[in-house]
Order: structure tokens, then C-alpha cells, then sequence
């Protein structure tokens, strides 16, 4: 936990110094993404492994039942990429062409993931079911990774589908805490990391000038994601 924390730290100085040296303006807007997923992360540590969240869990299974299980969280952690693709074919204005959107979130997923998983074998923390690699959480963090590439995608043109992936992820982290999978701490950690790497990644566009389709309007090649299976969807409309 101790090198965790001081990753973090490491994180949050980075960033102060990059503000200082590089532009400022597009520097500041980082900066200013970057408080909520560092105050979650801050929060989850904070809360781990305590009375307060070990209370939370007895609360809620009180509430619910010691039986509630509802696994909609297997399925709304991908909603927020089918909002975007459904709305790519609406013809809705986004920040990217649909090829560079489906860059950004296979890298940002990429990152959030390697991070999520590579804690989940340093830190050794047992579910509230029993079972193992609690923390952080892993749907979550694929939830609030895939919202906030659609949050950078459509901020600017379209508000409601832009935080509506937002309202996916939160349904996700909620119902991993509802479902007796993850404690509160595992969801806030999980969130953070996968706002913050997605930021991240926007903020540096890798391969920011690779798109052999951008192009290229008669061509339609989307991802498709469901519990365990992973495709993808092609068409070609003929003029």
C-alpha cells in the first residue's frame, strides 16, 4: 500500500511540473480533469480496508439481502462504447473520426487495465464474497475508462451523451458493491484510475496523426463488446 501511495504522490507532482513546462492552457485543463479521479483514488485509500467500509458492506447487504445478486454491472460497463458508436452513425458531431475514437479507447483501456490489474496482484485483498483480487476493481475501472472517452468525444457537442456514460459507470460501481463483489474502496480506486489514464491519453494523442480511413467516408468499422465475446462490425456503403 505504501508504494501505492507514493505512486500517487509521484502522479500529482508530475502533473504540477508539467503545467509549469509545457502549455499552460491545455496543461491547466489537465490539471483540472485530474481532481476528481485523484480525489477518488485518495478517498479509496483512505477508506480501505477500514471499519467504515467494512460497516458500508454489512449495511448494505442488510438492506438488500444476503442473496441480492442483479449482474446488469456484466453489461453497463460497455454501454457508454455503444453510445458512442450508436451516436458516430447518427451522424452526431464528435471531437474525433470514429477510427481515432476507437484508437483512444483501446489504448486508454490498455493502460487502466495493465494499472488495475498489475495493484490487484501487488495488493492482496480479499472480496467481501471471499474471493480474491478485490482491489481496485476491474469493471469499474473498463466502465469510467469507456465514459470518459465518450465524455472527451461529445463534451463539446453534446452534453447529455457525453455524461450519460458517466451514469453507466456509476450503475457499474454501484451494483459491484450491491453484488457483494467489491468493497466501496475497490469501486473509487477502480473509477480514478480509469478517469485518469483515459485523460491522459487525450491529453497526449499517441499516434495522434494515424488514421488511414479518416479519409474515407463509405466505410463503417466498429467494435463489438459483450460479456466474454468481442467483435466487430463492418459495413461499406456503395455509391
Amino acid at each position: 500500500m505504501t508504494r501505492f501511495t507514493i505512486l500517487i504522490l509521484i502522479s500529482i507532482f508530475n502533473f504540477s511540473t508539467l503545467a509549469q513546462t509545457q502549455d499552460s492552457l491545455k496543461n491547466k485543463k489537465l490539471l483540472a480533469n485530474s481532481i476528481l479521479p485523484t480525489t477518488m483514488i485518495a478517498s479509496g485509500l483512505f477508506l480501505n480496508n477500514s471499519i467504515t467500509e467494512y460497516n458500508l458492506k454489512t449495511s448494505v447487504r442488510k438492506s438488500l439481502g444476503t442473496d441480492f445478486y442483479f449482474g446488469i454491472d456484466d453489461y453497463t460497463v460497455y454501454a457508454p462504447v455503444t453510445v458512442m458508436y450508436i451516436a458516430d452513425l447518427s451522424g452526431i458531431k464528435s471531437r474525433n473520426h470514429w477510427f481515432d475514437q476507437t484508437k483512444y479507447l483501446f489504448i486508454s483501456n490498455i493502460i487502466s487495465s495493465v494499472i488495475t490489474h498489475s495493484l490487484k496482484n501487488i495488493i492482496v485483498k480479499t472480496r467481501p464474497n471471499g474471493d480474491a483480487h478485490s482491489f481496485p476493481s476491474g469493471h469499474t475501472t473498463v466502465a469510467f475508462t469507456n465514459a470518459t472517452v465518450l465524455y472527451n468525444e461529445f463534451s463539446e457537442s453534446s452534453p447529455i451523451i457525453a455524461y450519460s456514460g458517466y451514469a453507466f459507470a456509476i450503475t457499474t460501481g454501484s451494483f459491484r458493491v450491491m453484488n457483494n463483489k467489491h468493497w466501496i474502496s475497490d469501486v473509487l480506486v477502480g473509477a480514478g484510475i480509469g478517469i485518469l489514464s483515459t485523460n491522459l491519453v487525450y491529453y497526449f494523442e499517441p499516434f495522434k496523426n494515424f488514421n488511414p480511413l479518416k479519409k474515407t467516408t463509405n466505410i463503417s468499422f466498429i467494435p463489438t463488446i459483450n460479456k466474454g465475446n468481442y467483435g466487430f462490425y463492418f459495413s461499406y456503403k456503395f455509391i
